[in-house]
Parts: C-alpha cells; sequence; structure tokens
C-alpha cells in the first residue's frame, strides 16, 4: 500500500487540512495499470472535529473491496465557510489529477460524507460547478467534479429538522438566511452526480428528515439514487460493524454494517449503471 499525507491548501492564504492517502500499489503479479476507483471520506463532528469513527476504519473497509481510499481532515470550527469545501474541492482536484500516478479511475472519484461531512460531501455535490470556486481556486470545474457522492446520515437541511450546532459551527452565526443559503435540499439540480444515501429511523441527533427531504429533492432532478433506510441505529455508526465501534460498543449496529457492501457495489458499478 502507497501512504501518503499531503497538505490540502485551498486559496490564497487560506486554511491547510492534511489529506490521507491508502492507496493500492500495482505490480506485475497483480494486475499492474489496474485504475481503481477512489472513495474520499470527510468525517462527522459537527463542524467542530473530524471524528476517528468516520475515517480511518472506513477506509480500511473500502480498501478491503479493492478500492483507494483517503480522508480527508477538513477545516472545522474556528474555521468558517467555504474554508472546508475549498478544500475537499482542491482535494478531488489533486486526486484526479495525479490519477495516472496513482491508478486512479477519473471517472470514479467518489465523495464520501458522514454527518457534517455528509453536508459538507453534498456541498460540493451541488456547489463544484460554481464560479465562487473558480475563482478561489483557479482550477476549472470538471477537475472538481466528483463522479458520485455516498452520504451517511448527513446533515441536509437548515429547516424544523436541522442539526443547529452543525450550522452554527459551520458560518459562525444563528443567521436562518445563511444557513437557508446551505440548505442542500433547495440547491440540488441536475448537474449533482449520483448519489448513494442511508439513514436510520432512530436517529435522534440528525433526523431522518434531513435524508428524507434531500431524497425528494434529488428525485425531482432526475439525479440517480439509491436510498437505504434502516429501522434501528444511532447517530454515528461509521461502518456499523465492530472496526469503528466505541470501547462501550457505541457505534455496533449489526444489521446496518451491511451499508458498506450496498455502497460497494454501487460504487463498482458507478458510470455503467447511470
Amino acid at each position: 500500500m502507497n501512504y501518503q499525507v499531503l497538505p490540502i491548501s485551498a486559496g490564497t492564504g487560506g486554511e491547510t487540512a492534511p489529506l490521507h492517502l491508502y492507496l493500492w500499489d500495482n505490480s506485475p503479479e497483480l494486475d499492474d495499470g489496474l485504475r481503481r476507483p477512489l472513495v474520499l471520506l470527510c468525517p462527522g463532528g459537527g463542524y467542530a472535529v473530524t471524528s476517528d469513527r468516520e475515517a480511518e476504519g472506513m477506509a480500511f473497509r473500502f480498501l478491503a473491496m479493492g478500492v483507494h481510499a483517503a480522508v480527508l481532515r477538513y477545516s472545522t470550527a474556528p474555521a468558517r465557510y467555504p474554508a472546508a469545501l475549498l478544500q475537499l474541492a482542491a482535494a478531488v482536484s489533486l486526486i484526479r489529477r495525479n490519477a495516472d500516478p496513482w491508478y486512479v479511475d477519473p471517472a470514479r472519484i467518489v465523495v464520501q460524507g458522514s454527518s457534517a461531512g455528509g453536508h459538507l460531501a453534498g456541498c460540493l455535490g451541488v456547489f463544484w460547478q460554481e464560479d465562487f470556486l473558480t475563482r478561489a481556486l483557479g482550477t476549472p470545474p470538471e477537475l472538481r467534479r466528483p463522479n458520485g457522492l455516498i452520504l451517511s446520515y448527513p446533515v441536509v437541511t437548515a429547516g424544523p429538522f436541522a442539526h443547529r450546532e452543525s450550522f452554527y459551527n459551520l458560518l459562525g452565526t444563528g443567521d436562518p438566511a445563511r444557513a437557508e443559503a446551505l440548505s442542500l435540499e433547495k440547491r440540488v439540480n441536475r448537474f449533482v452526480p449520483p448519489v448513494f444515501l442511508w439513514h436510520t429511523w432512530t436517529d435522534q441527533t440528525v433526523p431522518v428528515e434531513n435524508s428524507l427531504l434531500l431524497l425528494q429533492a434529488l428525485r425531482e432532478h432526475g439525479v440517480p439514487t439509491e436510498f437505504h433506510l434502516f429501522p434501528v441505529g444511532r447517530h454515528g455508526l461509521g461502518t456499523a460493524g465492530a472496526l469503528t465501534a466505541g470501547r462501550d460498543n457505541r457505534g455496533l449496529q449489526p444489521e446496518c454494517a451491511v451499508w458498506m457492501d450496498l455502497a460497494g457495489t454501487w460504487l463498482h458499478n458507478l458510470g455503467r449503471a447511470y
């Protein structure tokens, strides 16, 4: 495995974030020249931290599927929007520019996000073509466009079902108008890439309505989406298996752990089914 940690800078004077890369090495014994999908993970944490539970453990599971993985430890509070979004866009651009030496399939670069990280991933999904990113990064939209999104119990809405803490940490204010501008279900457009989305019915931190509102908007705009709703499970499950469970078995929900296998199948089919 080729492991690297690279600093991601986003624009002049911007915040810097470490990008942890877990890349499969090729060799004549395996399949020299094989191009693999890459999943770039954005851990959750309410835009206050980046959770370990939704980082390396999930990356290792994707590696076991034959997929490259990366974890972006994006800037959180007191950093404010759009610092993390600029970092994520710059990370996708860097990966796409290095697709050849890293043996990455440039048509299957997928951004995964959990909770607030799901909001960040969703922001890139809806804003990747916007001029403000081009001006800040000096890169063309096609370079930073994700080919798909994998969203785990994401923060989506600034409405009645909002996770207010995430929006406050992101913006540094409780101003409803600023939060409304980042309410993803209202920003979905036809340029959003295909989405894999899952949530649990009993999530008490980020209510399932976040995913349901997003799903409805994706449907209305014709965005190909695979959605899974599990009847039981607390917030922040990570893999939902033992690999990311806490000492008290927090996050262990075996009936939800299948989400990673489902996402792996969706990922390997990306570009064929859609």
